[in-house]
């Protein structure tokens, strides 16, 4: 990981090259963090691969996260990884909830790093974020006519009766 110093440096060099893109850093426990713009978000991690002296050419992950009540609600994270250097570095967008029926979106990375491929689908399965330009978006752990998002945090909770000896009586129909 660079250090917080390094990340500072980094964010630099991106906001002289792409202005307005690097919104915040955070370093914490040891993890560097940019935090982009959504818009800005192919250019920085394209300069994070290419740039000689940066070279994080493997996405080692994309995930994402449910910040509700907060606002922005959705943060889509990506750790990059520099090989040679065994460095990582992640970097953080975050997309407002456009509210139903529409789906927050951001650009797809895929065509930069193909393992985003899958990634994305699973984001896109699992909280409903929209990756635009994906070569095949579509559900890729859920039927493809189910509805909603689980890993959203006002998904409703649910699930079937557990049978325990204190309460077979009480669950309908334990018996076939």
């Amino acid at each position: 990981m660079p250090d917080a110093t390094g990340l500072e440096l980094i964010a630099h060099e991106l906001r002289d090259r792409f202005p307005g893109s690097v919104a915040d850093t955070e370093y914490h426990r040891d993890i560097a963090t940019l935090v982009v713009e959504p818009g800005q978000l192919l250019a920085v991690l394209g300069w994070l691969k290419e740039d000689p002296v940066q070279g994080y050419r493997f996405l080692a992950s994309l995930h994402a996260c449910d910040y509700l009540p907060g606002e922005p609600r959705f943060g889509i994270h990506y750790e990059l990884l520099n090989m040679e250097r065994v460095e990582r570095i992640h970097v953080k967008a975050l997309l407002g909830d456009p509210g139903v029926p529409d789906l927050p979106e951001i650009e797809s990375c895929v065509e930069l790093f193909p393992t985003a491929d899958f990634q994305e689908r699973e984001v896109y399965d699992m909280f409903g974020v929209r990756f635009t330009g994906h070569p095949d978006l579509r559900r890729i752990l859920m039927p493809e006519d189910y509805e909603g998002f689980p890993q959203r945090r006002d998904f409703p909770m649910g699930g079937e009766p557990v049978l325990f000896t204190h309460n077979e009586y009480g669950v309908p129909r334990w018996f076939e």
